[in-house]
């Protein structure tokens, strides 16, 4: 299985707990992330622009393929060992809602994080 570079917007505390939760399931080391707030970010090199990646969530396989949206978090969890989730996010039927869905938290992220953000947070924490 090809390794996954998953791009975030680390201001997001429900987009930290995400990544947080996915680290701690990362035992296979087919994962790694960036932020795109940070130096390690590389738009030019990536071929996704800061503005992008805040729309959409973007991962790039480690051939250089990028892939958005919620195409995303089925490959990411696939690589977690969350099967049940990557094929729950992976039927052709869902997709559409899966899609409108993340463009709603995607647009209202910083909103929807101030509120679910904490808790969340809190709770990855807890099970490190």
């Amino acid at each position: 299985m090809k390794k996954l570079t998953m791009f975030y917007d680390g201001l997001c505390p429900l987009c930290q707990a995400e990544i947080q939760f996915l680290s701690g399931r990362n035992q296979a080391g087919l994962l790694s992330f960036i932020d795109i707030n940070s130096d390690h970010y590389l738009p030019d090199r990536v071929g996704v622009s800061c503005n992008q990646a805040l729309a959409s969530m973007y991962a790039q396989y480690d051939d250089g393929k990028l892939i958005q949206g919620v195409e995303v978090f089925s490959a990411a969890y696939s690589r977690a060992n969350l099967p049940k989730l990557a094929w729950l996010f992976s039927r052709p039927a869902l997709m559409p809602l899966w899609s409108v869905g993340y463009r709603f938290f995607a647009k209202h992220r910083h909103t929807i994080s101030a509120l679910l953000g904490p808790l969340a947070l809190r709770l990855v924490n807890k099970r490190a």
